[in-house]
């Protein structure tokens, strides 16, 4: 019995053997690299990615005194050098404070205007039948390719001939035209995924078009519209070479406030470092809220 027993036990063994043999090079390296050494070593990286956030931030809440005179690390040794001075001027100064919510005026309206109109959009490329509307979908696709800066001169041309030229309203107008490509090639893409008989299922039961896109489809896309809406917060908030062209001193963004105060008042580090970290700390608040809607609309699809 004891031999027989260690025959069905090498048998056993052997496919779990041969299995282990014809694992790939990749999978081998996958499983070496789900360890808690690696895990450890991504968390330090994180950390080092961080680091200038940190300083910034440190810096921000030091004097220029302090700053001309030592690195923002020796706050560690030092705490008492903290202090809210910075931003106290911050807030007191006109330009940069304004210029913060000219950019939240921008930012916002450019945001909605992309996920509202890309949906519809989407949705209508999805699922509706009219004509010509593959060939209306490559055109928007073709869209993507078209680079921003071709467009500056000829939009600011005809922002200027019609009065938007300089206005909040014509950097909207211009981030929404330039948003809506992408959008709609991702929420279509996304949309077509949906399976066709619940949909079908809500027509039996009588919702028309616009309930049917705002009770199944929109809850449906919620992950990949969150996708979209961080993706487009991030690109507005964070550009300078549109606010540059088409903005003016009254309605310059943060962006454009802060290298103008480089420009002229190069030694203004107390108001340009909490500035700057303001500028930086609401986009990263914006992701991190929404990271884990961001992760599920970049990976919707991926698995069936």
């Amino acid at each position: 019995m004891t031999a027989e027993a260690e025959g069905r036990s090498a048998a056993a063994a052997a496919p779990a053997a041969a299995v282990r043999a014809k694992e790939s090079l990749g999978s081998r390296l996958a499983d070496a690299v789900s360890g808690g050494a690696v895990r450890a070593f991504l968390i330090l990286v994180g950390l080092f990615w961080l680091v200038p956030t940190i300083g910034l931030l440190l810096s921000s809440l030091r004097s220029p005194e302090d700053m001309s005179g030592s690195g923002w690390w020796t706050v560690f040794t030092k705490p008492s050098q903290l202090t809210f001075d910075s931003y106290q001027k911050l807030l007191e100064n006109g330009d940069i404070t304004g210029s913060l919510v000219n950019t939240v005026l921008i930012t916002v309206p450019a945001t909605v205007l992309v996920v509202v109109v890309g949906a519809l959009a989407g949705y209508a490329f999805a699922w509706m039948e009219f004509p010509g509307r593959d060939w209306w979908f490559l055109a928007v696709v073709g869209l993507l390719v078209v680079p921003v800066q071709v467009a500056l001169i000829p939009i600011a041309e005809l922002f200027g001939n019609i009065g938007l030229f300089g206005t909040i309203f014509g950097v909207v107008l211009f981030h929404t035209g330039f948003g809506l490509p992408f959008a709609v090639f991702l929420l279509r893409n996304f949309f077509a995924e949906i399976p066709r008989e619940l949909l079908e299922a809500a027509r039996l039961d009588g919702a028309g078009e616009l309930r049917l896109f705002a009770r199944v489809v929109l809850p449906l896309g919620g992950p990949a519209i969150a996708s979209l809406a961080i993706f487009q917060f991030l690109w507005v908030w964070n550009d300078m070479l549109v606010a540059l062209v088409f903005t003016k001193s009254g309605t310059q963004p943060i962006t454009v406030a802060l290298q103008t105060q480089v420009r002229q008042f190069g030694n203004n580090i107390d108001v340009l470092a909490p500035g700057a970290f303001i500028s930086m700390v609401i986009p990263l608040a914006v992701f991190f809220a929404f990271q884990r809607q961001f992760v599920s609309g970049v990976m919707a699809g991926a698995v069936k």
